[in-house]
């Protein structure tokens, strides 16, 4: 028995249009999972199932928002119509701010908390939402997994981000809370975890961790100063621990939060 198999699992992934979850989309794929992800923009997505589909032809794309519960449980019909069931959901979809972030020349009580309410909705919501839409689908069968993403906002006082740090820090409590209730009720079949990656330069954090001319900012360079293994990641680099995640390997594991940042959590500094 191949404990890693992936192919014949349906799994849903928020965020795909996006860096991160869209690296993890195109890796399901390669290792033969049916893949069907959610976008709130119809461009965007089609233009990413059309990428993926170079792949495998087991892809879907459904429009749909994550904070939005009515627009989550239309899809979650037409996709139980369609496949029958749901083994993975992968909560990727998430982001900051300008406005929740604190700039280096700003104080605490500048923040924008209109904008910090709408960092919370996008990564708290984003997160729980789905979750409660697509889980009460896998708690019929009393079998499927749900994963988070965090981030190491959510541990550390990383200066700046504010939102993002306490939306963060929410995802992993409800990861936490939500595994111990699946289980209880539903059983051994239900589980849910989360990773916290580390620094991966993206499209939303370029500019705070590059320079124009692509040296590292003074933000990057502490950073790296902060990370054992002295570079920030690749988006590649997260496919283990989801593989993991997914597959038959991790049946009793629940309720965990997987650090890939490259030893960044366990450095003190000194």
């Amino acid at each position: 028995m191949n404990l890693f198999n992936l192919e014949n699992k349906i799994i849903l992934v928020t965020g795909a249009c996006g860096v991160l979850g869209g690296g993890i989309a195109k890796y399901l794929l390669e290792n033969k999972a049916t893949v069907l992800i959610l976008h709130y923009k119809e461009t965007p997505l089609k233009s990413a199932v059309s990428e993926l589909k170079k792949i495998s032809e087991k892809v879907e794309g459904y429009l749909c928002n994550v904070v939005e519960e009515k627009s989550l449980k239309a899809v979650a019909e037409k996709i139980m119509t369609a496949y029958g069931k749901i083994d993975v959901l992968i909560n990727a979809a998430g982001g900051n701010k300008p406005g929740a972030t604190i700039g280096p020349d700003q104080s605490v009580f500048e923040v924008d908390v209109e904008q910090f309410k709408q960092v919370i909705d996008l990564n708290l919501f984003g997160s729980i939402i789905p979750s409660l839409v697509f889980g009460k689908e896998m708690a019929k069968h009393k079998k499927g997994t749900i994963i988070n993403v965090s981030s190491m906002a959510a541990d550390r006082a990383l200066t700046r981000v504010m939102g993002y740090s306490a939306s963060k820090a929410a995802v992993d409590n409800f990861t936490k809370w939500l595994a111990v209730e699946l289980a209880q009720k539903y059983g051994d079949g239900m589980r849910v975890n989360a990773i916290a990656p580390g620094f991966f330069i993206g499209n939303q954090n370029r500019a705070l961790l590059t320079n124009e001319d692509g040296s590292y900012s003074e933000r990057g360079n502490t950073i790296i100063k902060n990370t054992p293994m002295n570079r920030f990641g690749d988006a590649d680099e997260l496919n283990g621990a989801i593989h993991y995640l997914c597959s038959n390997a991790s049946k009793f594991v629940t309720g965990i939060v997987i650090p890939i940042d490259g030893g960044f959590s366990a450095f003190s500094g000194v």
